[in-house]
């Protein structure tokens, strides 16, 4: 057995980019977001990081405000 491999990290920070890779959106967009508070983010010294909770809270957001067509 290779002991040599390593085990994905799962990362609890994400930059902007790989936050909008995680959404499926473009980066302007993700910035976008980032910037009018849409989605939260956290500064680590200069670094501008989007937690992986505030990209759950954005998309339950998002469910919350959209209508259920099998309601109607």
């Amino acid at each position: 057995m290779n002991e040599n491999i390593e085990t994905p990290v799962e990362h609890i920070v994400l930059t902007v980019e790989q936050a909008a890779k995680r959404l499926n959106i473009g980066r302007t967009l993700m910035y976008e977001l980032v910037t009018t508070g849409v989605v939260e983010s956290v500064h680590i010294g200069r670094l501008r990081r989007v937690p992986l909770q505030a990209l759950t809270n954005y998309v339950n957001k998002l469910m919350a405000s959209t209508p259920n067509p099998e309601a109607a």
